[in-house]
C-alpha cells in the first residue's frame, strides 16, 4: 500500500512538473517612494503558484535587483494558461498600481495586466520589466495586436498566433490570448519602427491568413510605431472589423460556416456553391458596412447560383446567404 501510495505521489510530482513554467514578474518602480513594507505582486495566479489566495497584495514580495530601481519575483505556474495581475507598492490593497488603459485586459471593466504562459521550453517567461503604473519597460513602446476571429473558426487547439518584424516572422513562437469573445491579443514591448506581421490560425505557415491588397505591404499588414499603440482590430484575413450581419436579412439563432465560392479574387461573375438546397437571401456588404447588393435566390433544386459582380468597385466585400435561421459567411475580393 505504502508503495502504491509512493507512485501515485511520484506521478503527480512528475505530471506537475511536466505541465509547469518558471514566470518572471518585473516592475520598474523608477523615481517612486519605496514602501518601508516593500513592492509586491498579487494576481489570480496566486494559489496556481503555491499560495493561499488569489489577489493577496502582501504574499509575494519582490526582491530589488541589485542597486537599480526593478525589482523581481520567479513562480513557477501551470502553462497554456492567462495570468492578470497588478503591482503594488506596499501590502496593502489600496496602495495598487494604476494601469493604464492600454496595458490592462480592459473588458467588463478589468484593469489587470494580463500574460499567457504558452512554452513548456526548460526557459523563463518574462515580459520585461514595465514601469509602474505605466504601459511599458523604460525604452520600450508598446504595441498591442488585436485580430478577431469570428469568420476563421474553428480556432486549433494549437491556438492563433502572430508572426511579426520582432520576432522574426515566426508562427509558432508567439502565442495571442482570447481576451474577449473571438478577440485574440498579445502585447509586445518594442522598439519603435515598422512592425510588418501577420496572423495564424494555429502556429505553422500553413495557417496563415491572407491580408487584402488594400491593407498589405508585400502580403503583410505593417504599422509604424512611434506611441504605445492599441492596433484596430482586424477580421481574420480582412482589412478591418468583423461585420454583423446585415438587418434586412437578420435571424435569430445564427449559425456561422463556410460559404464557398469560386472564383476568388473576381472580376466579373462568381460561382456560389450552396451549403443546402433551401431558398435563402444572398447578401454582399462592402468594408463599411454598407450593404451593396442583395439577392433572393428561390431556386431549390439548385445546388450553384452565379452572380454578377461587374458592377461593384474593386475591394473586399464580405458576402452572406441566409437559409432557414442560418447564416453561411465568406470574403470576396473584387479586382
Amino acid at each position: 500500500m505504502k508503495k502504491h501510495n509512493w507512485l501515485i505521489l511520484f506521478a503527480l510530482f512528475i505530471f506537475g512538473s511536466a505541465s509547469a513554467k518558471k514566470v518572471k514578474f518585473a516592475v520598474d518602480m523608477g523615481s517612486y517612494t519605496i514602501s518601508p513594507n516593500g513592492i509586491h505582486v498579487m494576481g489570480d495566479f496566486q494559489v496556481a503558484a503555491g499560495y493561499s489566495l488569489n489577489f493577496d497584495p502582501a504574499s509575494i514580495l519582490m526582491t530589488q535587483v541589485g542597486a537599480t530601481t526593478i525589482y523581481t519575483v520567479i513562480v513557477t505556474l501551470p502553462a497554456f494558461q492567462k495570468y492578470e495581475f497588478k503591482f503594488v507598492n506596499g501590502d496593502q490593497s489600496y496602495e495598487v498600481e494604476f494601469v493604464p488603459e492600454k496595458a490592462r485586459v480592459g473588458y467588463n471593466f478589468n484593469d489587470n495586466r494580463w500574460m499567457f504562459v504558452d512554452s513548456l521550453q526548460n526557459d523563463t517567461s518574462f515580459l520585461g520589466a514595465v514601469k509602474f503604473s505605466e504601459n511599458s519597460p523604460a525604452g520600450k513602446t508598446l504595441l498591442r495586436y488585436v485580430v478577431d476571429m469570428q469568420y476563421a473558426t474553428p480556432v486549433p487547439t494549437t491556438g492563433v498566433h502572430l508572426g511579426s518584424t520582432y520576432q522574426g516572422n515566426d508562427p509558432a513562437t508567439t502565442r495571442l490570448t482570447n481576451l474577449d469573445g473571438t478577440k485574440y491579443e498579445i502585447i509586445a514591448y518594442l522598439n519603435t519602427g515598422v512592425q510588418s506581421f501577420k496572423y495564424y490560425n494555429g502556429n505553422n505557415a500553413g495557417t496563415t491568413e491572407t491580408v487584402p491588397g488594400a491593407c498589405a505591404t508585400s502580403s503583410l499588414r505593417t504599422h509604424n510605431l512611434q506611441a504605445d499603440t492599441i492596433l484596430p482590430t482586424v477580421c481574420f484575413s480582412s482589412c478591418t472589423a468583423c461585420m454583423a450581419p446585415p438587418a434586412s436579412i437578420s435571424e435569430n439563432s445564427i449559425q456561422f460556416s463556410r460559404l464557398k465560392i469560386s472564383p476568388n479574387p473576381a472580376s466579373d461573375y462568381i460561382n456560389i456553391i450552396k451549403p443546402n438546397q433551401n431558398s435563402g437571401t444572398l447578401a454582399i456588404v462592402d468594408i463599411s458596412g454598407k450593404l451593396v447588393k442583395e439577392i433572393k435566390i428561390e431556386d431549390e433544386l439548385t445546388d450553384s447560383v452565379n452572380i454578377d459582380i461587374s458592377d461593384l468597385s474593386n475591394g473586399v466585400y464580405q458576402i452572406y446567404f441566409g437559409s432557414q435561421n442560418q447564416y453561411f459567411h465568406t470574403k470576396l475580393i473584387k479586382n
